[in-house]
């Protein structure tokens, strides 16, 4: 029998497992229910449980028929934007971090801008806004889709500039000296349209994390406002506050 440790039997038999399976190959196949038990001294309902909670966790895979594998957990992509030092977007932060970030530019053109939209930028509704939607991925995986709005007689380049690669902060930066800075995010939970859930791959109706994000000027001008619609299975979003100034 296999020594495990103290505590409730589940969550020990369940670290037990946990480590028994990061020492194996991916697509190991487990010994039978019946076995493990007997190796661990637990029953089957005990024995389940703990395996339930590392299946979610990614560490093992029940294939229907066939038995319970060794899997590896996917790496979690954190959706950050930081705003205490500095404004910056998805793609900087991530590049940062080491992944790979894909844009893939969905529709870039000039509309006239909704009534919200317009709220947002202080401009009247129906003025002209560059609208640009892009499909951000992490390391070859759809990680959000992204709307972006720019009042288009302060930004006419960006009705026409190459958003396939780089950072839509950094072009404000660069291009017009834009002064980046400070920023409100406000967050809510939204649902797939059948248009989104095509290119992120998802079930049309899954949960979306909503990212909503005003940018403005040490004037308190607003320069662009965004909404990012997130898979919350490879997204979070994370705060940073700090004292003192910006």
């Amino acid at each position: 029998m296999v020594s495990v440790e103290a505590g409730p039997k589940y969550l020990a038999v369940r670290e037990a497992l946990r480590r028994r399976a990061s020492a194996l190959p991916e697509h190991t196949l487990l010994p039978p229910e019946p076995v493990l038990c007997a190796e661990y001294g637990v029953s089957r309902i005990t024995l389940r449980r703990a395996v339930d909670g590392l299946v979610a966790d990614g560490h093992l895979v029940r294939e229907q028929g066939r038995g319970t594998f060794v899997s590896r957990p996917g790496i979690r992509h954190e959706y950050r934007e930081s705003f205490v030092h500095r404004i910056a977007g998805f793609h900087s932060v991530m590049t940062e971090q080491g992944a790979q970030v894909g844009t893939t530019v969905l529709s870039q053109k000039v509309v006239p801008a909704a009534p919200a939209i317009a709220a947002e930028l202080s401009i009247a509704t129906a003025d002209d806004v560059v609208e640009l939607v892009r499909l951000r991925s992490v390391d070859g995986l759809p990680n959000h889709v992204v709307r972006s709005f720019l009042a288009a007689d302060r930004y006419p380049k960006a009705a026409s500039e190459d958003f396939g690669h780089g950072s839509l902060y950094e072009f404000l930066r660069r291009e017009y000296q834009a002064d980046l800075a400070h920023a409100r995010l406000v967050v809510d939970v939204g649902t797939a349209a059948a248009d989104e859930a095509e290119v992120l791959d998802v079930i049309a109706g899954s949960p979306l994390l909503v990212v909503r994000t005003t940018v403005r000027d040490s004037a308190g001008h607003p320069l662009v406002h965004s909404f990012s619609r997130l898979r919350p299975d490879v997204s979070q979003v994370e705060f940073e506050v700090s004292v003192g100034g910006r």
